[in-house]
């Protein structure tokens, strides 16, 4: 009896053994426990916000200064935050993003000596801090803080209340503007003068959230944004002879503007077609520009989290208007140096933010601001709530590129406020998902890549040096950055809407998503509780695989065996997935009577092991059998893919 119950013993042990070989395993797969925690009444299961979410808004007014002969700006801002959430605050943090340019930051410790995309380029700047006070119940008293890298620390006399209580910050300062700004802001000498290109420009409050708490990482570069949503009103004092345009609504045209474009520029709120606001003629023209020395322009944008500007003598200015799909309008405008007027180029510029724009207010969900604006100077391609900056160098297919994925930040992740610091494919990756789907809709696919080809981009997604899209952007490679926060969590969303769920399940499901969490702060994990909710399908074995893993692809074909020996009485055909990540199949089977078929498995033939057998009714000799034969999963290896008698 011993010896017996040994022996199955030993067998389960050499089995055990053998399964370890293999790389797939559907336990590991489809294990049961997935999201860390269940759903609660601040953040639920359904993938929405719950009955007591909550979060804090930050109100700014900001008046600033231009100093083109330091090539400089001064400034002063005031903060009304308020503190909705449930719990009082003793202490409350900013962000001091001009700080990275200082030489003794973190960011330029952290720089390799090969420099990089980030780097500061010798350039030593930084916020100058003139005061900061702490307003409250009409009483102004100066601040205790304290200055951390590209943070501020307030400490408070007395906490901001919990459900409501807000209090006000006032902070004077000043900065050097560098020329090159970690590719995020900037100035570009040109033949007409200067573009400068501001941003990251004011202090701006942390976000505090039931998440983290007090969201604090440092500044570097690679890692962007998370703020809160407010009304912004700011005034940028700069020579008269410069265009100055930024985020939301120009509030006083009539003192900055002269009444020939003021003209032109309700021409083109009734134009779909571009309109010249300035010429290329005009911009050295002095009746182009009102007769004084300075000139103060106002703006104003509402339930936004962040604003930018840019400011120059060379800027040729045009506009069209924006169709939106509850009958509102917007105007798309573009501002460039003569360099950039080019019929191929920037002349295009406002014809594709309109085009952009269009597309997806229609598709996903509606533009929410006054003005769309891009600007061409040094930047190669950055956002901010109703404008962005790209660069000037840019024509053609490139452009549109560029400007289509600029302004489709403004849904990720203006519109849907996810954390980049931390999660940067919820805003690069889903955009760039966007961006795929706008590019068939432009122009006839214009600039539609037509190469679907992911057997190609396989060794591409899993090369050796690739990492997890879960990783944080300051952590990830640089050489790694476009692939993890870009192309693979586009190509995750891409797989979910043609090869998962379908294009109408999965269009649902996103607008579902983008619906819950307009102007809120989702986590990876609300999102993936919204896609599954709204389509009705669980996803976790996907969710694992693609995002919080880097697990490898690989479908095969293994082997045919007729009935009896007999074509004529059907076939087995057997399958195999040898990699770690399961995917839905696609079989072709192709006869010698030259009869073809598609079969289509459900990804749970992968939940009882690596192989799966299938019958397939056969009526001649198979000829061909073909998995993935539109090679549209990234499968690392093509070889096994095909059989062939």
């Amino acid at each position: 009896m011993t010896k017996l119950f040994l022996i199955p013993i030993a067998i389960l042990l050499f089995g055990v053994r053998l399964y370890a070989q293999g790389n797939y395993d559907q336990h590991e797969a489809f294990a049961p426990i997935f999201y860390p925690s269940y759903g609660d009444d601040v953040r639920s299961a359904a993938g929405s916000a719950g009955p007591k979410y909550w979060q804090n808004s930050a109100d700014y007014k900001i008046i600033a200064s231009l100093d083109t002969t330091n090539k400089s700006l001064t400034g002063a801002v005031t903060i009304n935050y308020k503190n909705n959430s449930p719990e009082k605050l003793p202490f409350v943090w900013l962000q001091l993003d001009q700080n990275i340019y200082r030489q003794d930051s973190r960011s330029v410790a952290a720089t390799a000596i090969s420099g990089g995309r980030w780097a500061n380029r010798n350039f030593d700047g930084g916020y100058t801090i003139k005061s900061v006070k702490v307003i409250y119940g009409g009483k102004e008293t100066d601040a205790d803080y304290l200055v951390s890298d590209t943070r501020m620390e307030i400490k408070l006399s007395r906490p901001i209340r919990a459900y409501g209580d807000s209090m006000e910050f006032k902070i004077e300062y000043s900065f050097q503007i560098p020329e090159y700004g970690t590719d995020r802001m900037g100035r570009q000498n040109t033949k007409n003068g200067l573009i400068y290109e501001i941003a990251q420009w004011y202090p701006r409050m942390c976000v505090f959230d039931n998440v983290m708490g007090w969201n604090t990482l440092p500044y570097l570069g690679q890692g962007e944004f998370y703020l809160e949503y407010g009304n912004l009103e700011y005034s940028i004092t700069a020579p008269a002879d410069m265009i100055v345009v930024g985020s939301g609504e120009l509030l006083n045209p009539s003192e900055v503007l002269t009444s020939q474009q003021i003209a032109r520029l309700k021409e083109a709120r009734e134009s779909d077609k571009t309109v010249t606001i300035r010429s290329e003629s005009e911009v050295n023209d002095k009746n182009s520009r009102p007769a004084k020395d300075k000139l103060t322009w106002r703006f104003k944008i509402v339930n936004a989290r962040d604003v930018a500007f840019a400011a120059s003598t060379a800027f040729v200015w045009d506009a069209a208007r924006i169709n939106l799909p509850s009958g509102k309008k917007s105007l798309a405008m573009s501002v460039y140096p003569v360099e950039s007027a080019k019929e191929k180029g920037w002349k295009r510029a406002t014809e594709f933010v309109k085009g952009a724009i269009e597309h997806y207010s229609k598709q996903w969900y509606e533009f929410p601001y006054p003005a769309a604006t891009n600007v061409a100077g040094i930047v190669n391609g950055m956002e901010y709530p109703g404008i962005v900056f790209c660069s000037s160098r840019a024509q053609g297919g490139g452009l549109w590129g560029v400007t289509s994925h600029e302004f489709g930040h403004t849904w990720f992740p203006m519109i849907v406020g996810s954390n980049e610091r931390k999660y940067p494919w919820m805003d690069e990756g889903f955009n760039t998902f966007i961006n795929s789907v706008a590019d068939k809709a432009f122009n006839n696919g214009e600039f539609e890549n037509k190469n679907n080809n992911l057997h190609q981009a396989a060794g591409f997604i899993f090369g050796a040096n690739s990492e997890s899209i879960m990783t944080i952007p300051d952590v990830t490679s640089p050489n790694n950055l476009g692939l993890d926060a870009y192309f693979k969590p586009s190509v995750g969303l891409q797989l979910l809407r043609y090869e998962i769920l379908g294009q109408d399940r999965f269009d649902a499901a996103f607008r579902y998503y983008i619906n819950n969490w307009a102007y809120k702060h989702p986590t990876p994990w609300d999102f993936f509780h919204a896609i599954e909710n709204a389509s009705g399908e669980t996803l976790d074995w996907f969710w694992r695989g693609w995002f919080l893993y880097n697990w490898k692809l690989d479908q095969a074909v293994k082997g045919v065996e007729y009935k009896g020996n007999d074509s004529t009485n059907g076939a087995i055909i057997t399958i195999a997935n040898l990699e770690k990540l399961p995917m839905p199949v696609t079989i072709e089977v192709k006869q010698a009577n030259g009869k073809d078929d598609r079969i289509k498995l459900p990804v749970e033939i992968w939940e009882h092991g690596s192989t799966w057998k299938f019958h397939y009714p056969s009526t001649d000799k198979i000829t061909e059998v073909i998995i993935d034969p539109d090679k549209v999963l990234p499968d690392i290896d093509e070889s096994n893919n095909t059989w062939k008698p």
